[in-house]
């Protein structure tokens, strides 16, 4: 009996793994590639899937999602001699499982050497500011020549990006030497600019200040103008209105005579002429008061003739000796000048 059980328990164990060969489960996105003795004969895609135990082989399983593969850096001389390393990355995709698995022996070190000699011929074309500012421009053509070489292995190249372009550390302080450059420029150019503009502003706001100032005192000139042009007209309609007699006229007189007075630099005053007929005036109507007071019953004489005014002529020294003026009585005097006698008296003059 014992043979026998072991030759039972061979055969189920030997049923389990043919079982389990047979019985191929292919997670999703992914596919495997099925050789009978060696050669090829399908591809398993996603699901349940069976095979032939101990006769089909499955070979390897590829996933067909995109894979993103980042390359090391690569030094690369540009057209103006200058050396440069450029990392890349590649973002690619298998489309056919059987192609990657027998077009070529491994398609991520052929992707590798076939960025590498793409990048050196690219970047052997263009100068390094080029280079530098045309990144579109090389991942574009990165791409196109990848897509088109690696088609036939069954993967197509989606993205080629250019990760850090790293020049030599001399042309890096230069670059950044001619950036700070750069900047100092601008900043001198905008403080330029914003210094002009507040010139302006400022020149502007005070240009409408003078203006405004000036329409306000005009407005004010105006103003005043009128209102002394109306209180004049007042003070002459009421004077005419009242009827004022010569009284009234000779006590204007004296007090504006004070205001004549007013000042440290008044060394000389000239005084109108009318202003002697109205202390004339004046006075013959305070003595008139001062008479009535004292109660004295003196007849007030017959009123004389009035003179005639003195004649004025003017003085001319070819002439000869200066006219006379002549008193009431008809007795010739000579004429007396104002200014003269009131220079005489001042001892200052």
């Amino acid at each position: 009996m014992e043979p026998v059980l072991i030759v039972l328990v061979v055969l189920v164990v030997v049923a389990f793994i043919a079982l389990i060969k047979t019985i191929q489960v292919i997670p999703q996105a992914s596919a495997a590639i099925v050789e009978r003795f060696g050669r090829y004969t399908r591809t398993l895609n996603a699901g349940l899937n069976i095979v032939v135990p101990f006769i089909d082989r499955v070979r390897n399983r590829i996933d067909l999602r995109e894979q993103v593969v980042p390359f090391p850096p690569q030094p690369v001389i540009t057209q103006d001699n200058l050396v440069v390393n450029i990392d890349t990355v590649i973002y690619y995709q298998v489309t056919d499982a059987r192609a990657a698995t027998y077009e070529v022996a491994s398609y991520i070190q052929a992707i590798e050497q076939l960025t590498v000699t793409t990048l050196r011929n690219i970047i052997g074309s263009m100068d390094l500011e080029s280079t530098l500012t045309s990144r579109e421009v090389i991942n574009a053509g990165l791409r196109g020549v990848l897509d088109e070489a690696t088609g036939k292995w069954g993967i197509r190249v989606n993205r080629v990006e250019l990760k850090a372009i790293e020049p030599p550390t001399s042309i890096q302080d230069s670059m950044e030497k001619q950036m700070r450059a750069e900047r100092d420029k601008r900043a001198a150019i905008l403080t330029a600019e914003g210094n002009r503009q507040s010139q302006i502003l400022r020149a502007e706001g005070e240009k409408q200040a003078e203006v405004l100032k000036a329409e306000g005192e005009a407005q004010a000139a105006v103003l005043r103008a009128d209102g002394e042009a109306a209180a004049i007209r007042t003070v002459f309609e009421a004077i005419h209105e009242g009827d004022a007699d010569q009284k009234l006229l000779a006590y204007q007189y004296l007090q504006t005579l004070p205001e004549l007075a007013k000042g440290d630099s008044n060394k000389l005053w000239i005084i109108p002429s009318e202003v002697g007929d109205a202390l004339k005036g004046l006075g013959g109507a305070f003595t008139g008061l001062t008479g009535g007071a004292n109660g004295s019953a003196m007849a007030a004489p017959s009123a004389a003739p009035a003179a005639p005014p003195a004649t004025q002529v003017p003085i001319d020294p070819a002439a000869g000796p200066r006219p006379l003026d002549t008193d009431t009585k008809g007795a010739a005097r000579p004429r007396i000048d104002p200014l003269r006698e009131y220079r005489k008296n001042d001892p200052e003059q």
